[in-house]
């Protein structure tokens, strides 16, 4: 599992909602205004959390986006899925994936270990609420950093490449 940029400005939405009164629903430009987020870029992310449920949203004079329900019964299992769908780190162990893989019944691997990767990625996220995204606000914490340190995937495989570069010896060299 690797995190995006959605779901960290996600997480700094939904830090920001977790602070509010209970009820209380929050404009796009206040909610934009508070977190840094583009609010064009926001209101994407947001309909995909009201779309399952984890962020409402009412339309009209007083209206905004409010949590549905208090903070610690909202995890970032069902956060990151509402955003970037399946966490699994392969589509033959998504719990959600419609087509079995061929090879699931004799795959060691599958079997032994990117099972037990998805479960437990799943139950540890299982474990982190908005509240605890809440807190981070409420201590200015904001996610930033986090942004300059997502992964690229392309970054990855440079630095396996220079990695090997560097231990390998032709036989002319030696």
């Amino acid at each position: 599992m690797r995190l995006s940029a959605t779901d960290i400005y996600a997480f700094k939405a939904l830090g920001y909602l977790g602070t509010q009164p209970p009820g209380r629903y929050v404009g796009s430009e206040e909610l934009s205004r508070a977190t840094g987020v583009r609010r064009t870029y926001l209101v994407r992310i947001l309909a995909a959390l009201v779309g399952q449920g984890l962020v409402a949203s009412k339309k009209g004079a007083g209206g905004g986006y409010a949590l549905p329900r208090p903070p610690q019964e909202i995890n970032l299992r069902d956060v990151i899925r509402a955003v970037d769908g399946p966490i699994a780190p392969l589509s033959c162990v998504s719990l959600k994936w419609p087509k079995a893989c061929g090879e699931e019944g004799r795959c060691h691997a599958r079997n032994q270990i990117w099972i037990k990767v998805r479960d437990a990625v799943l139950e540890a996220l299982s474990r982190v609420s908005v509240a605890d995204l809440a807190e981070d606000f409420r201590q200015g914490v904001i996610y930033d950093e986090c942004l300059e340190h997502l992964l690229p995937p392309g970054e990855l495989l440079k630095g396996l490449a220079g990695a090997s570069a560097q231990r390998y010896v032709s036989p002319q060299q030696s």
